[in-house]
């Protein structure tokens, strides 16, 4: 799997017209092979967070060079983002845990 960590802190005033982005880009993200998941969060300092997963570097490098995707890029360099970092990441150990319904913590 490969994960790609975007932090990123918007210009001020731009964040309703941001997330419109945002939007449009998930979408596309899903039509992608490979596509797992994409998902965005807010710290309380302002800082934005995506997560995106995909089960392999072709579906990442689809994603990361799909037209509408760079010209995303291009906009956000030259209108929305004061700063980020972008972390791609193989994954190298994956677990999972949920509690099943029924069962009571501690039983």
């Amino acid at each position: 799997m490969i994960v790609t960590v975007f932090r990123s802190r918007l210009m001020p005033g731009l964040q309703d017209e941001y997330v419109a982005l945002v939007d449009r880009m998930q979408q596309i993200a899903r039509t992608i092979p490979g596509y797992i998941s994409h998902k965005g969060f807010w710290a309380e300092d302002g800082e934005r967070v995506t997560i995106v997963e995909f089960e392999h570097e072709e579906g990442q490098n689809a994603w990361r060079t799909h037209p509408e995707h760079i010209e995303a890029q291009r906009q956000g360099r030259l209108k929305y983002y004061e700063a980020y970092d972008i972390q791609v990441c193989k994954v190298m150990h994956d677990a999972h845990f949920k509690r099943k319904k029924d069962t009571q913590p501690g039983s």
